[in-house]
């Protein structure tokens, strides 16, 4: 029996403003997007777990303002003048703690667009207070900074983002395959993406369209390989 070759290509993620869909989980979040004006001294700080939607919306607000988007770990003192003469996206910025280097770069960029009137847009999963930042005059100003919470998903928002995750990866699953994975696997972005990444794999090894009875045998290999690993932890 021939096999079918499958090749782990990745998946393009729809980022524009109409891709991005609105619930309460998330209402209050774009609505801060949609007006910075109405920032405290120019600064917002987007706060979510993996997958909830920070970088789609710091797309939406680069787009809309003309802001360059960097991450956080590749801040360099050197580059700041540079990296403001334009409004100012840096993802990811818990990551830069306990690195002396990026924490003072950082706080120079910090303060040189608070000089300078820049906007700045960040993205953590956490509260800065749970970051464990080592200069205390970053930190200080860090957690003044206004910010915007992306929450769980509410069951609307899960079963949207179980749909463009599927769209994102050019995937076409059978119409009942959506609403059967929404009231089944955990209520976050995490699950949502480790299972659709999981059908995608697993469609493409076995050369199957994705239907429910596929999709729930996929939902059990998940939850087999899960408890093996942790009880391999224990």
């Amino acid at each position: 029996m021939s096999t079918q070759l499958s090749f782990d290509l990745p998946a393009r993620a729809a980022l524009g403003r109409d891709d991005f869909f609105i619930s309460p989980s998330n209402a209050l979040a774009v609505a801060m997007i949609d007006t910075p004006d109405t920032w405290s001294n120019g600064k917002l700080l987007l706060i979510g777990p993996k997958g909830s939607g920070k970088t789609h919306l710091a797309h939406v607000w680069a787009a809309q303002s003309g802001a360059r988007i960097i991450s956080a770990l590749t801040l360099q003192e050197d580059d700041v003048p540079d990296l403001l003469r334009t409004p100012l996206v840096i993802e990811d910025i818990d990551q830069i703690t306990k690195d002396h280097a990026l924490e003072t770069a950082l706080f120079h960029l910090h303060n040189l667009a608070q000089a300078e009137g820049r906007a700045l847009l960040f993205t953590a999963k956490f509260q800065p207070q749970h970051w464990g930042l080592t200069l205390p005059d970053l930190a200080s100003r860090l957690q003044a900074i206004q910010t915007a919470t992306l929450e769980a998903p509410d069951d609307t928002l899960l079963t949207a983002v179980l749909m463009k995750l599927f769209a994102d990866r050019q995937l076409n699953p059978a119409p009942d395959v959506i609403p059967f994975l929404a009231l089944r696997i955990d209520r976050s972005f995490a699950a949502a993406q480790q299972v659709v990444v999981a059908l995608d794999k697993a469609a493409l090894d076995a050369g199957r369209a994705i239907t429910r009875a596929f999709a729930s045998a996929a939902l059990d290999k998940i939850r087999e390989d899960s408890a093996h690993s942790d009880a391999q932890q224990e």
